[in-house]
């Protein structure tokens, strides 16, 4: 405590205030003060209830209640107040404020095409925070909370750009070279080709139009002849019942056991 004389002007330090010619000490934030310093005490603080803050050195005996986020007004909380701060409210996504105060919130008009939504726009502003696309983002749909998006990065892919990006459109990348679609197109369609050949191959062996091996020939053990020894016994069979005889040097057929009237007239 500081001494006072009568007559002489008190100053107090900054986390001090004066009371009755005393400086007494200011509660610290999240505290409310209960009663003032006197000749023999220093100031008696407490904590705020709560709901409660307080977020200077004070010597007010109350703390001020936190804010409350009101949802018919549009407005949620955006951080949990404490013994030292406020809760801070913002509206809820696709609302802005409809004043500087942020008290209400009103419906964004959705961004066009080419325009993006801007968040930290939407509490300062009295209208819907929507902005020109810069150059580099784009935006390709009409929104009250997409902001403009980045154009794609073909370098970052290993590709490089085919058609420039615009405020309503992203960029086209490419293979470099331009043989992207050969690349691709040539093993997909030799692979095609492959299991299309697989595939009828299988079918018929399965459904037997396709024997995998030859089919042996049967051959009855009855008819196992040599051909050529059947024509011997099929020509020796002509000729057996009869033998050629000789008449005035003509060949006369005669028959086994009998005797040739030809010869017995060659005889006379």
């Amino acid at each position: 405590l500081q001494c006072w004389q009568p007559g002489a002007a008190v100053r107090c330090l900054v986390k001090q205030y004066e009371y009755k010619g005393r400086c007494c000490n200011r509660c610290q934030p999240g505290e409310k003060l209960v009663s003032e310093c006197d000749g023999t005490a220093d100031s008696v603080c407490t904590r705020c209830e709560s709901g409660h803050y307080q977020q200077s050195w004070t010597k007010e005996r109350h703390c001020a209640p936190h804010d409350i986020c009101e949802d018919n007004a549009g407005l949620v909380v955006k951080r949990e107040g404490n013994a030292t701060h406020n809760t801070v409210c913002q509206c809820r996504a696709g609302m802005h404020c409809s004043d500087s105060s942020c008290q209400t919130c009103l419906e964004n008009l959705p961004c066009q095409h080419g325009y993006g939504f801007v968040a930290a726009k939407a509490v300062a502003r009295m209208s819907s925070p929507c902005e020109p696309c810069a150059e580099g983002t784009f935006s390709n749909i009409s929104s009250k909370t997409e902001p403009c998006h980045p154009w794609t990065s073909c370098e970052e892919k290993g590709l490089v750009v085919k058609v420039k990006g615009t405020n309503i459109s992203d960029v086209i990348c490419a293979e470099p070279g331009g043989h992207s679609s050969l690349s691709v197109l040539i093993p997909i369609t030799a692979a095609i080709i492959t299991c299309l050949v697989g595939i009828c191959i299988y079918c018929l062996v399965h459904t037997g139009c396709l024997p995998l091996t030859p089919t042996p020939v049967q051959i009855e053990a009855g008819n196992m002849e040599d051909p050529e020894a059947k024509q011997a016994v099929e020509t020796e069979d002509d000729i057996s019942p009869a033998q050629e005889t000789l008449l005035r040097h003509q060949p006369v057929a005669q028959e086994d056991g009998k005797e040739s009237r030809i010869a017995e007239q060659e005889r006379l």
